[in-house]
């Protein structure tokens, strides 16, 4: 099989991986293949096109991919998160600062004290979300100021 067709197949794969995981990872091998398939219609030596397969790979990883993150630098007060902040959740487990969940809007979190001394919440009890990183709520309860 000719090399360019390896290359095309290499650059397919990776573009329908980063359909699945648009992480913009893969996107940078699959760029890399395509540039090494138009490069196999050249030549069909493997010592000159695998080197420059992984060094394109490199290349797109380090400089393209900053590039291309869509927003990576997101305003966390525009987000979608910030609707939940100073709003009151029920506690669906015991929640500590180490582990709990809670429920708002029919949705389940994860949830933690905003102290690691702080008394443990109690399940069903009423909290006010004070502020989230990720997927973890911040909470303390309904009506501490």
């Amino acid at each position: 099989m000719s090399a360019w067709i390896i290359f095309l197949i290499i650059a397919l794969i990776c573009f329908i991986a980063e359909i699945y995981a648009p992480t913009m990872f893969f996107m940078n091998f699959a760029l890399a293949g395509v540039v090494c398939a138009l490069l196999g219609l050249l030549t069909d030596n493997y010592n000159i096109l695998i080197p420059i397969f992984t060094i394109l790979s490199i290349i797109f990883i380090l400089f393209l991919r900053p590039l291309l993150n869509i927003n990576p630098k997101r305003d966390k007060e525009h987000s979608f998160e910030s609707q939940y902040i100073g709003k009151i959740a029920t506690a669906t487990t015991d929640i500590n600062a180490f582990s709990g969940r809670l429920s708002i809007y029919d949705e389940q979190w994860e949830a933690r004290t905003t102290d690691e001394n702080a008394a443990e919440i109690k399940k069903g009890t009423k909290v006010k979300i004070i502020r989230h990183d990720d997927l973890t709520m911040y909470v303390e309860k309904k009506g501490k100021k």
